[in-house]
């Protein structure tokens, strides 16, 4: 299964979009970059709301547009999450949901799941009798999500759905999207801005900028890319697997390849998969392979240098180190000086040891310090 999106156009302002992003299905793909990059143009058109001079849209093989051929949104079955929910405020809770799955009348249900299981995945049991109106702004995206899955739809396209949250609300409703993506072989679609959001959600990640996608691929290859290596907050992605947990000093270990970390304990058992995001700007390395004096940071990990990426004009450099004898796999990144790479004598292939704060591992659901 692919989604394959291309679209060119060109507006009468003279801005113009030529956009191509394919990515493997099911799974999430992340449309990823700034306001106006064209993330929500791409979503527009996939959903039939927008036609370009010229795309090729399809989902699976579906073939959604293309030579002579531009299928009306209400054949297309996308369902659609804005920014906004666009709920039925006169209707309850229920009855919003109730709507999505008249919509899917006569179409299989195809392994998605029915009221009582969307009910349940997103938590609105304690809340189907009330007026969307009356609902906090976390609880109407989640009505909104649920009203699009029941209209059985081929794909999810979420257009910024935390976008317009607070803090608080966000963190409320990603563990849901998350609950989404490892129940449902549902393809979804999501547009971001926040690097957060990707990085918890993501599968496949696009990079969006001024109209062109400029990378595309598995998301821990993507955000270890040359392409995210400049941004201030730069980090790598270590999916692996929670291995120990230890209560008195509190602390979890966690398994990612090469790498062994030490985390802030955490609620998942042990054998459950883990996400971790580890800031390249956190990473002290040291030369040599000699055991460091104590120090505070809980993780020293032998390493060797895969590639250094001077940042233009920063007078900084992007280390990517990857584990010490292994040879591929899952990398690190380090943000050091220009300077500190000459005095550390850092070349492709020299080992070192990277020191790595467990307060500073971005864990789900806790956010990192």
């Amino acid at each position: 299964m692919t989604l394959d999106l291309a679209l060119r156009h060109r507006f009468p302002t003279g801005r113009t979009l030529d956009l191509a992003v394919s990515a493997p299905l099911p799974g999430i793909v992340g449309l990823f970059g700034p306001s106006g990059a064209g993330k929500s143009t791409l979503v527009a058109a996939l959903c039939g709301l927008f036609r370009p001079d010229w795309s090729e849209i399809r989902v699976d093989g579906r073939v959604l547009s293309g030579p002579g051929i531009w299928l009306p949104p209400e054949r297309r079955r996308i369902g659609m999450v804005f920014q906004d929910s666009r709920l039925f405020p006169h209707l309850s809770v229920a009855a919003n949901l109730r709507y999505g799955a008249r919509r899917a009348r006569g179409v299989p249900a195809g392994g998605l799941p029915g009221f009582d299981e969307v009910v349940a995945l997103l938590g609105l049991q304690a809340l189907l009798t009330r007026r969307t109106r009356a609902l906090s702004g976390g609880e109407r995206q989640r009505v909104a999500i649920g009203r699009a899955l029941l209209s059985r739809p081929l794909l999810l396209a979420m257009d910024e759905p935390l976008s317009g949250l607070d803090a608080a609300r966000r963190a409320e409703i990603l563990p849901y999207l998350a609950r989404l993506r490892d129940r449902l072989r549902l393809p979804i679609l999501y547009v971001t801005h926040a690097l957060d959001e990707a990085m918890r959600l993501c599968d496949t990640l696009a990079l969006i900028e001024d109209g062109r996608c400029t990378g595309c691929g598995p998301i821990a290859a993507i955000l270890a890319g040359a392409g995210m290596a400049g941004r201030a907050d730069a980090q790598a992605l270590l999916d692996g697997r929670v291995t120990a947990h230890d209560p008195q000093r509190g602390l979890s270990r966690v398994e990612a390849g090469g790498f062994a970390l030490l985390v802030p304990l955490c609620a998942q058992a042990v054998g459950s998969a883990m996400r971790l995001g580890v800031p390249a700007r956190e990473v002290i390395l040291l030369a040599g392979e000699s055991p460091p004096p104590v120090t505070s940071a809980q993780n020293v990990l032998p390493a060797r240098v895969r590639e250094i990426r001077p940042l233009d004009g920063a007078g900084l450099a992007s280390v990517v180190l990857e584990p010490d004898g292994e040879g591929a796999g899952p990398v690190i990144l380090a943000r050091i000086t220009a300077d500190s790479v000459q005095r550390l004598g850092l070349r492709p292939g020299v080992g070192v040891l990277a020191l790595v704060k467990s307060v500073s591992i971005m864990v789900p659901g806790r956010g990192g310090a």
